[in-house]
Protein backbone atom coordinates (compact mmCIF):
# COMPACT_ATOMS: atom_id res chain seq x y z
CA UNK A 1 0.00 0.00 0.00
CA UNK A 2 0.93 3.96 -0.82
CA UNK A 3 -0.50 6.01 1.55
CA UNK A 4 -0.19 9.72 0.45
CA UNK A 5 -1.07 12.45 2.98
CA UNK A 6 -3.59 14.79 2.58
CA UNK A 7 -4.36 18.50 3.70
CA UNK A 8 -5.54 17.40 6.90
CA UNK A 9 -3.58 15.62 8.87
CA UNK A 10 -4.98 12.45 9.70
CA UNK A 11 -6.16 11.74 6.71
CA UNK A 12 -4.89 9.38 4.04
CA UNK A 13 -5.72 8.38 0.38
CA UNK A 14 -4.03 4.75 -0.10
CA UNK A 15 -3.22 3.39 -3.54
CA UNK A 16 -2.87 -0.33 -3.73
CA UNK A 17 0.82 -1.29 -4.94
CA UNK A 18 0.15 -4.19 -7.72
CA UNK A 19 2.28 -6.78 -7.84
CA UNK A 20 1.33 -8.00 -10.82
CA UNK A 21 1.97 -11.19 -13.40
CA UNK A 22 0.59 -13.05 -16.03
CA UNK A 23 -2.27 -13.61 -14.16
CA UNK A 24 -3.60 -10.58 -12.75
CA UNK A 25 -2.41 -8.63 -9.87
CA UNK A 26 -2.10 -8.59 -6.08
CA UNK A 27 -2.33 -5.42 -3.69
CA UNK A 28 -2.26 -5.73 -0.41
CA UNK A 29 -5.37 -2.98 0.05
CA UNK A 30 -4.58 -1.93 4.38
CA UNK A 31 -1.69 -3.41 6.90
CA UNK A 32 -2.08 -2.70 10.47
CA UNK A 33 1.54 -2.68 11.34
CA UNK A 34 1.89 0.07 7.96
CA UNK A 35 -1.25 2.05 9.41
CA UNK A 36 0.35 2.05 13.01
CA UNK A 37 3.56 3.73 11.30
CA UNK A 38 1.54 6.32 10.22
CA UNK A 39 -0.14 6.67 13.82
CA UNK A 40 -3.68 5.78 12.61
CA UNK A 41 -6.29 3.61 14.67
CA UNK A 42 -6.71 0.05 12.26
CA UNK A 43 -8.31 -1.66 14.34
CA UNK A 44 -11.11 -2.66 11.74
CA UNK A 45 -14.33 -4.17 13.65
CA UNK A 46 -17.19 -3.57 10.72
CA UNK A 47 -17.18 -4.22 7.08
CA UNK A 48 -20.20 -2.32 5.00
CA UNK A 49 -21.72 -2.31 1.50
CA UNK A 50 -23.40 0.37 0.24
CA UNK A 51 -25.59 -0.01 -3.16
CA UNK A 52 -26.82 3.32 -5.22
CA UNK A 53 -28.64 2.51 -8.08
CA UNK A 54 -28.66 6.33 -9.35
CA UNK A 55 -25.76 8.67 -10.39
CA UNK A 56 -26.36 11.37 -7.88
CA UNK A 57 -27.00 9.99 -4.63
CA UNK A 58 -25.44 11.61 -2.20
CA UNK A 59 -25.20 9.89 1.65
CA UNK A 60 -24.00 12.14 4.61
CA UNK A 61 -22.87 14.01 6.19
CA UNK A 62 -22.74 11.31 9.01
CA UNK A 63 -20.60 11.11 12.04
CA UNK A 64 -21.03 9.93 15.43
CA UNK A 65 -20.32 12.06 18.58
CA UNK A 66 -17.33 11.04 21.08
CA UNK A 67 -16.53 8.62 21.80
CA UNK A 68 -18.36 6.31 19.31
CA UNK A 69 -15.93 8.08 16.51
CA UNK A 70 -15.49 6.09 13.57
CA UNK A 71 -12.77 6.10 11.32
CA UNK A 72 -13.57 4.58 8.19
CA UNK A 73 -11.59 2.73 5.17
CA UNK A 74 -13.55 3.67 1.96
CA UNK A 75 -13.32 1.84 -1.51
CA UNK A 76 -15.54 2.37 -4.34
CA UNK A 77 -15.52 -1.35 -5.71
CA UNK A 78 -18.08 -0.49 -8.27
CA UNK A 79 -18.97 2.66 -10.34
CA UNK A 80 -17.23 6.28 -8.81
CA UNK A 81 -18.18 8.69 -6.23
CA UNK A 82 -16.53 11.83 -4.86
CA UNK A 83 -16.03 10.96 -1.42
CA UNK A 84 -15.64 13.64 1.50
CA UNK A 85 -14.43 13.57 5.06
CA UNK A 86 -14.61 16.74 7.32
CA UNK A 87 -12.30 17.84 9.95
CA UNK A 88 -14.49 17.59 13.27
CA UNK A 89 -11.61 18.68 16.19
CA UNK A 90 -12.14 21.63 17.57
CA UNK A 91 -8.38 21.44 18.66
CA UNK A 92 -7.19 20.73 15.15
CA UNK A 93 -5.47 23.70 12.79
CA UNK A 94 -7.43 22.05 10.25
CA UNK A 95 -10.68 22.05 12.04
CA UNK A 96 -13.81 22.77 9.68
CA UNK A 97 -12.06 21.90 6.66
CA UNK A 98 -12.82 19.20 3.62
CA UNK A 99 -10.77 16.92 1.66
CA UNK A 100 -12.67 15.36 -1.50
CA UNK A 101 -11.19 12.63 -3.59
CA UNK A 102 -12.88 10.59 -6.20
CA UNK A 103 -12.77 7.14 -6.20
CA UNK A 104 -13.50 4.62 -9.02
CA UNK A 105 -13.66 0.55 -9.24
CA UNK A 106 -10.57 2.02 -11.79
CA UNK A 107 -8.16 3.89 -9.70
CA UNK A 108 -9.02 1.48 -6.88
CA UNK A 109 -7.56 4.19 -4.45
CA UNK A 110 -8.87 4.07 -0.92
CA UNK A 111 -9.38 6.82 1.44
CA UNK A 112 -8.91 6.70 5.32
CA UNK A 113 -10.83 9.00 7.37
CA UNK A 114 -10.31 9.41 11.21
CA UNK A 115 -12.87 8.93 13.37
CA UNK A 116 -13.31 12.54 14.61
CA UNK A 117 -14.65 13.18 11.06
CA UNK A 118 -18.03 13.79 9.13
CA UNK A 119 -18.11 11.26 5.79
CA UNK A 120 -20.36 11.47 2.76
CA UNK A 121 -20.28 10.21 -0.64
CA UNK A 122 -21.82 11.27 -3.96
CA UNK A 123 -22.24 8.52 -6.70
CA UNK A 124 -20.81 9.72 -10.35
CA UNK A 125 -22.11 7.10 -11.81
CA UNK A 126 -25.45 4.20 -11.76
CA UNK A 127 -24.99 1.20 -9.95
CA UNK A 128 -22.34 2.03 -7.40
CA UNK A 129 -21.01 -0.13 -4.58
CA UNK A 130 -19.18 0.98 -2.07
CA UNK A 131 -16.86 -0.67 1.07
CA UNK A 132 -15.86 0.41 4.20
CA UNK A 133 -14.60 -0.43 7.63
CA UNK A 134 -15.26 1.15 10.33
CA UNK A 135 -13.53 0.68 13.71
CA UNK A 136 -16.36 1.38 15.85
CA UNK A 137 -19.98 -0.31 16.35
CA UNK A 138 -22.55 2.22 14.78
CA UNK A 139 -24.37 3.65 18.21
CA UNK A 140 -27.91 5.02 16.87
CA UNK A 141 -28.08 7.43 19.59
CA UNK A 142 -24.70 9.34 18.78
CA UNK A 143 -25.66 9.75 15.38
CA UNK A 144 -24.87 12.88 13.99
CA UNK A 145 -25.09 14.67 10.69
CA UNK A 146 -25.32 18.39 9.37
CA UNK A 147 -26.56 19.20 5.58
CA UNK A 148 -24.44 18.31 2.70
CA UNK A 149 -24.45 21.78 1.47
CA UNK A 150 -23.54 23.66 4.45
CA UNK A 151 -21.57 26.92 4.42
CA UNK A 152 -20.05 26.24 7.22
CA UNK A 153 -17.46 23.99 4.94
CA UNK A 154 -17.95 25.10 1.54
CA UNK A 155 -17.91 21.72 0.28
CA UNK A 156 -17.59 21.56 -3.41
CA UNK A 157 -19.61 18.53 -4.55
CA UNK A 158 -19.15 18.04 -8.38
CA UNK A 159 -22.16 19.26 -10.89
CA UNK A 160 -24.35 15.72 -11.53
CA UNK A 161 -27.58 17.10 -11.98
CA UNK A 162 -30.32 16.15 -9.64
CA UNK A 163 -29.85 14.62 -6.14
CA UNK A 164 -30.92 11.44 -4.99
CA UNK A 165 -31.31 11.58 -0.93
CA UNK A 166 -32.92 10.17 1.62
CA UNK A 167 -35.15 12.50 3.87
CA UNK A 168 -32.67 12.38 6.95
CA UNK A 169 -29.60 13.60 4.91
CA UNK A 170 -31.97 16.28 3.17
CA UNK A 171 -33.42 17.52 6.50
CA UNK A 172 -30.09 17.47 8.93
CA UNK A 173 -30.09 20.66 10.47
CA UNK A 174 -26.72 23.01 10.03
CA UNK A 175 -23.54 22.11 12.13
CA UNK A 176 -23.20 22.65 15.39
CA UNK A 177 -20.66 20.97 17.72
Amino acid sequence: MIPKATKIPGAFIIEPDLFEDDRGFFARLWSKPELATLGLESEFIEANLSYNKQAGTLRGMHYQATPHGQAKLVRCTRGAIFDVGVDLRPDSQTFKQWIGVELTERNRLLLFIPGDFAHGYLTLEDNTEVTYQVTAAYVPESSRGFRWDDPTFGIQWPDVGKLVMNERDRSYPPFAL
